[in-house]
């Protein structure tokens, strides 16, 4: 049988739910959605301030009375939760990162203000120390530098309840401290939070991914790294075994991060889990598209639209973008 004959005699011909765009959409296997997206956030102090991250065109920090009046833009374009980072001044910073437990810091303002705004909005908060210690670091050290675990985890419990207090609907641990999943469920139910959820970063890597998102609350590590407490990249079973341990302790969701170079990672969590997975598409994966774009080198609307649908293809519920709102305004 000649090629060409046997090509005319295939049964099977994939294209022909290719051929114009009414086809592909009825066939289409994952669909992004507005609902899909989180929109991470940045607060800092201060009146009427906008400022652009260098390093993350199109990102802002803002103070809260600017802040607001953007989170009613989000809402309005049906985005549903935001993730809130706060810039904290080095005067309010020390060893213990004890401001992230303040009733009246910047963070439990903010979110008792959106919330009185914006009640259907969800907003989440970071339970970590690094935007409040004066080493930069997500943990308690010890004389040697090294971070303590479980005196530690007793900050985060305390900074998880705190933020409760003030109206956030979710907390995210995001500090990779053993067994801090259980101790903040436990905190938070003992004060009667127990309708705020977990979002739980399991699986959060010792990543070069993260430098723009330093940047933008002056967070960086004073001296040595993270690699103590945040995974290494070449692990994937570890991943697993993370997952597994915060969902027994009271996880609600779980999450990835960063996301692009971890999809098999992804995918690996969401065949063994039933909780929904989320992933976080990280400063440096949003600098790159972006700097593409501005070079010409790349169509960037179609790049994000690209890079969003893999992350959701491979396995995540939830996706933490930068590319949130220019999502939203394209699917409107």
């Amino acid at each position: 049988m000649s090629t060409s004959s046997y090509v005319l005699d295939l049964i099977q011909r994939p294209r022909r739910l290719r051929r114009n765009e009414s086809l592909r959409r009825m066939v289409r296997e994952t669909e992004l959605s507005v609902n899909d997206l989180i929109y991470p956030m940045f607060v800092m102090e201060g009146e009427n301030q906008k400022v652009e991250v260098v390093s993350m065109p199109g990102c802002y920090r803002f103070s809260l009375d600017l802040l607001l009046k953007e989170v009613a833009e989000i809402a309005a374009l049906g985005i549903p939760a935001i993730a809130l980072f706060p810039v904290i001044s080095e005067s309010k910073k020390d060893e213990t990162g004890s401001e992230s437990y303040n009733p009246e810091g910047l963070v439990q303002q903010t979110v008792a203000a959106i919330k009185a705004q914006s009640p259907d909005l969800v907003v989440i908060t970071d339970v970590a120390l690094d935007p409040f210690t004066s080493h930069g670091h997500d943990g308690l050290l010890d004389e040697a530098g090294y971070i303590l675990n479980d005196e530690t985890v007793e900050v985060l419990a305390k900074m998880a309840v705190s933020q409760a207090r003030a109206g956030a609907d979710m907390v995210a641990p995001s500090d990779m401290m053993d067994g801090r999943i259980g101790a903040i469920r436990q905190a938070l139910d003992n004060e009667g939070f127990t309708n705020v959820a977990i979002l739980a970063y399991s699986a959060k890597y010792a990543s070069a991914y993260y430098g723009p998102f330093r940047d933008a609350l002056d967070s960086a590590p004073k001296s040595g790294d993270k690699k103590t407490y945040q995974m290494d990249p070449a692990n994937a079973i570890e991943a697993i075994k993370e997952v597994e341990l915060d969902i027994a302790e009271g996880a609600d969701i779980v999450m990835v991060k960063p996301a692009l170079p971890y999809l098999d990672i992804i995918r690996q969590i969401r065949d063994v889990t039933d909780v929904p997975v989320a992933a976080y598409n990280v400063s440096g994966e949003y600098a790159m598209i972006k700097a593409a774009g501005e070079k010409g080198w790349i169509d960037e609307k179609k790049v994000m639209l690209e890079t969003l649908v893999s992350i959701k293809r491979a396995g995540a519920t939830l996706i933490l973008t930068y590319f949130a709102k220019e999502v939203a305004l394209l699917l409107k």
